[in-house]
Order: C-alpha cells, then sequence, then structure tokens
C-alpha cells in the first residue's frame, strides 16, 4: 500500500469492515492523548463518568470557542478493521485519534443510539453526536479515506467511528470482550 490507500483498496476492504461481529467483539487498541498532537497507546485504562479516558485531555481540551467538553463525544469508538483499512499499519491506527479500537459492527444499523456496550467492566452508551473526518484525519490519511468515511456508505457503517458516553464506570483491557447489552 502507498503512504495512503486509494480508492479502490479502500472499497476493496468494505466487505472485511462488514464481516465484522455484531453482538460481541473485542477490544483491539487503547489509547489515550494526553496533549495535542500525542498518543499513548495502553494496555488497560480506567472510564470515568466524568473524565471519560482516564488520562486522556478530552474534559480539559474542551470545544471550539472555549465551550466545555461534550460528554456526548467522551468515548470514542472506532472499527478495527476500518482503522487497518485506512491507516494500514497498527502502528498508525493511534493517529486517526480515537481511544478505543474495537472488532465489532460500528454500524448505525446495529448500535443506533442508545445502545450500551459493555466492555470489561465498563459500560458506554452510543450517543447520536455524529463522528467525522476532519482536516488532521486528512492530512494523516489522504483526502481518499476522508471522501470514503464520509460517504453515504461510509457514514452508514460509522467507519469513521462512533461516539458515545461512560454510564458505568470501570477498567477495560486489551482483548476484552465488547458485547452489545
Amino acid at each position: 500500500m502507498s503512504a495512503y490507500a486509494t480508492p479502490a483498496e479502500l472499497e476493496a476492504g468494505l466487505d472485511t469492515v462488514r464481516e465484522a461481529p455484531t453482538d460481541r467483539g473485542t477490544l483491539e487498541l487503547v489509547v489515550v492523548r494526553p496533549e495535542v498532537g500525542e498518543r499513548e497507546v495502553l494496555d488497560e485504562a480506567t472510564l470515568d463518568l466524568d473524565d471519560g479516558v482516564v488520562g486522556d485531555r478530552w474534559r480539559n481540551a474542551g470545544r471550539s470557542g472555549g465551550r466545555p467538553a461534550n460528554v456526548n463525544a467522551q468515548v470514542t469508538l472506532m472499527s478495527a478493521r476500518a482503522a487497518a483499512l485506512v491507516a494500514g499499519e497498527r502502528e498508525r491506527w493511534p493517529l486517526a485519534g480515537d481511544q478505543l479500537y474495537v472488532d465489532l459492527d460500528l454500524s448505525g444499523e446495529n448500535l443506533p443510539p442508545g445502545t450500551r456496550l459493555g466492555i470489561g467492566s465498563a459500560i458506554v452508551e452510543v450517543t447520536d453526536e455524529p463522528h467525522t473526518g476532519c482536516k488532521k484525519f486528512t492530512e494523516r490519511f489522504g483526502l481518499d479515506a476522508m471522501v470514503f468515511v464520509n460517504s453515504p456508505e461510509g457514514r452508514a457503517l460509522n467507519l469513521r467511528g462512533i461516539n458515545t458516553r461512560v454510564v458505568e464506570a470501570g477498567t477495560v483491557r486489551v482483548g476484552d470482550d465488547v458485547t452489545k447489552l
């Protein structure tokens, strides 16, 4: 694969993404963003009702215009299969900026807003807050990847990922089951 996946390569990988488990998957990668542009890969993390993923800058970063952090975008999940498709090597997945990478069908049909997921001893709830690629996503993975994840099919499959909020605090570990409740 070149520096960026081509449209043909992205399209060819869709079947693999669609084959993700629907009810019980696996937590493949945990990442925190302690500072802007920094990524730290963890074996385990604590999900907290107030802080999201402990050690991540979500709460302190807030939103543009100095608005407080959005609780409906507290923890982001990305399909490990979609991450592999757009980023390639596993070492590049954290560049997407998500915290939890899961092998699970994240499509809106499978996980509509309000769906709860058990991950380790924590529970998160899917919110209706859209999760779309941004300028940084384009810089890291190319314009074709941005167009692909934001296409009608990409949006239906939530290739860019989903936003969740923590409803039950707990510990998550790489390898934990991710279970639709």
